[in-house]
């Protein structure tokens, strides 16, 4: 008869600092990945000169932002926003424009975001044009009444396209919808998808329509209430569509739509806008 051996407390000891690592593994990573940690200033510091992980640059303003929102002077790292939102990633000139919104006072933000108006990626034009109806300036308007209308995804190169995607489904920013030979084709903004604009394995050039996407149910409430403030007579027949709920939007934006359309009215009435 063989007699079994017991672990030893090495053993036990063992198992146990392996099962803490499992747990403590995943907390510190989000921990010092989740942008809602606080940093201090020095940290803040650190993190926007880090210039090769971007996700630093963004923790930093995103904390940038949050202390903006608690009525706290951080002027000193405005011109490090202003700096991000002329950088080449995307993600963070999306997220300067948001955080530059925040402070209506600061003229060298307004002429930062008039620049991102022209940026070739929507969603940071749209951060733009959201952040730019804040300073009331109506050249905001173009990207604002583009939200509220679909949005068509276009070839970026020549290719046979084929699809991941079908009518109905919704997509987020960066959802690859399809690929154009080897290239994938990703959405840029969010929206169900209307239509697929051009048949499976048909030939595309670049510029050909591939995918329309409906407007975006945040994205039109957000708009809305841009136009709120810089809207004008021209704009009425994009924010009346928004009249009664359609197309699953909430009743939200309905409301939204009947205050965008009154504050439009009563401009025109006074003659603030013809």
């Amino acid at each position: 008869m063989s007699s079994s051996k017991r672990p030893g407390k090495r053993a036990y000891l063992l198992i146990s600092l392996f099962a803490l690592l499992l747990v403590l593994f995943p907390f510190t990573f989000w921990y010092y990945t989740w942008f809602g940690r606080p940093l201090s200033n020095s940290e803040i510091d650190q993190f926007f000169a880090d210039s090769t992980k971007p996700r630093r640059a963004q923790h930093a303003l995103v904390q940038v932002g949050e202390r903006i929102g608690r009525k706290q002077d951080v002027s000193r790292w405005y011109p490090n926003v202003i700096q991000t939102a002329a950088g080449s990633s995307s993600e963070l000139r999306q997220t300067a424009a948001w955080i530059m919104g925040q402070d209506r006072n600061y003229t060298p933000f307004h002429e930062a975001l008039l620049r991102l108006l022209a940026d070739p990626e929507p969603m940071v034009r749209r951060n733009a044009a959201l952040a730019l109806s804040g300073f009331g300036d109506h050249a905001a308007r173009p990207e604002l009444t583009a939200m509220l209308r679909p949005y068509t995804i276009t070839a970026p190169v020549a290719g046979g396209v084929k699809y991941r995607i079908k009518p109905g489904d919704y997509v987020n920013p960066g959802t690859m919808i399809g690929r154009l030979d080897n290239a994938e084709v990703r959405a840029p903004v969010p929206g169900e998808t209307r239509a697929l604009d051009r048949p499976e394995n048909s030939a595309v050039h670049p510029g050909d329509p591939l995918v329309t996407l409906g407007p975006d149910k945040n994205h039109v409430w957000e708009a809305l209430r841009g136009l709120y403030v810089v809207g004008e007579t021209g704009d009425l027949p994009d924010v009346e569509r928004f009249l009664r709920p359609v197309n699953g939007l909430p009743e939200a934006v309905a409301r939204q739509a009947s205050l965008t359309a009154q504050a439009i009215r009563a401009r025109r009435n006074t003659g603030e806008i013809q």
